[in-house]
């Protein structure tokens, strides 16, 4: 099995102290976000490789030597500021901490992503292509790859359509973008490929790809898997052991919160010690031990 913790919210940032609590109990228990009652029980005796998504890999850095599986850690960093990301650190701390997990890890172990490319009135074209050769100067020799993607509509990008302000490109945007990008990913020895953009910048030098792909999860586990039906992005199939509607980083183009009056209430509800990411488990929820 491979574990992705998470795609649905951001436990390194926020729930290092469980995740660390689960790792030492064995297990994780993870509901269904869409029969909640169904509970999902993840043994770490069946886990075979674990997948980090995040914006702030700092709080679990001093504990990656307890993960005896191998690492994927997948790190966002955008050119945004306040107005889009409320709650996201300095991305010089996060670019450091990608030079300390460079160190521990291995640069094949590392993947950035700079995810979604917004085009609007304060992040223009010229803005990323600026931001992203800077990125790639400061990525050079510390990971291999940059996954890039575009605006997604989702629930929360729509409630904050006036806010984001994104205009949606057009084919002389791809055309720079693909260019430009494909220049400054080669110019310091990094690869770049676009995430569930099917073959949108492929005649502009970038193609697409997966942040984990079954390939490497064969090469570093040894066995087969197939890839993530969830989603259609070329990944590995993973368990997810997140919750939606918890990361409070409130980023306004995210697809995992939707509604920040119930990320407080649920936030309120997290509980370290519970070997449920949110809440506690009741009598009336259904246990299932996962396997892949």
């Amino acid at each position: 099995m491979i574990l992705s913790a998470s795609c649905r919210t951001d436990i390194p940032a926020f729930y290092t102290p469980w995740l660390l609590n689960r790792l030492e109990a064995g297990y994780f228990d993870v509901r269904n976000p869409f029969y909640p009652k169904s509970v999902s029980r993840i043994y770490t005796k069946d886990i075979d490789a674990w997948m980090f998504c995040t914006k702030n890999p700092l709080p679990l850095i001093p504990y990656l030597d307890r993960f005896k599986q191998p690492v994927l850690m997948d790190v966002t960093v955008t050119a945004y500021h306040e107005d889009l990301e409320p709650n996201v650190i300095d991305k010089t701390k996060i670019i450091e901490g990608i030079r300390q997990m460079s160190k521990i890890l291995g640069p094949d172990h590392l993947t950035v992503r700079y995810d979604p490319i917004i085009l609007n009135a304060r992040y223009t074209l010229d803005y990323h292509l600026r931001a992203f050769e800077k990125l790639c100067t400061l990525l050079e020799g510390l990971v291999e790859s940059v996954t890039i993607s575009f605006l997604d509509d989702y629930k929360n990008t729509r409630r904050n359509a006036a806010q984001i302000g994104a205009r949606k490109p057009i084919e002389a945007d791809l055309k720079a973008i693909g260019e430009g990008f494909s220049k400054s990913a080669k110019a310091h020895g990094l690869e770049v490929f676009t995430c569930n953009e099917g073959n949108i910048l492929e005649p502009y030098g970038i193609p697409g790809g997966a942040c984990f792909s079954a390939e490497k999860a064969r090469q570093w586990t040894g066995k087969s898997f197939g890839k993530w039906k969830a989603r259609d992005c070329g990944c590995v199939e993973m368990a997810d052991v997140g919750a939606y509607n918890t990361c409070m980083h409130l980023c306004r183009y995210c697809y995992a919160n939707y509604d920040e009056a119930q990320i407080r209430s649920r936030v309120h509800m997290h509980d370290p010690d519970s070997s449920l990411l949110i809440g506690h488990l009741s009598d009336s929820d259904t246990i299932k031990v996962r396997k892949k």
